[in-house]
């Protein structure tokens, strides 16, 4: 399935989540937020998120510093 992510096509396997998305970008282990068409996807759904085709999703992980 084709998905769009932080503005970059991407194809998927059918199935895919949010946390498996994560886990493919290499942000599995990071904090980050997730709106997927223009809605947050809270944390606690990102197992069970199932993405389809078309979702546009904007991914925003967190920088610390000073």
């Amino acid at each position: 399935m084709n998905v769009i992510v932080n503005g970059e096509a991407k194809t998927l396997a059918e199935g895919t989540t949010v946390l498996s998305l994560l886990a493919e970008l290499g942000l599995g282990d990071k904090l980050v937020a997730v709106e997927r068409n223009e809605v947050v996807v809270p944390r606690a759904t990102h197992a069970e998120a199932t993405l389809t085709e078309g979702d546009v999703l904007e991914v925003v992980h967190f920088v610390g510093g000073g």
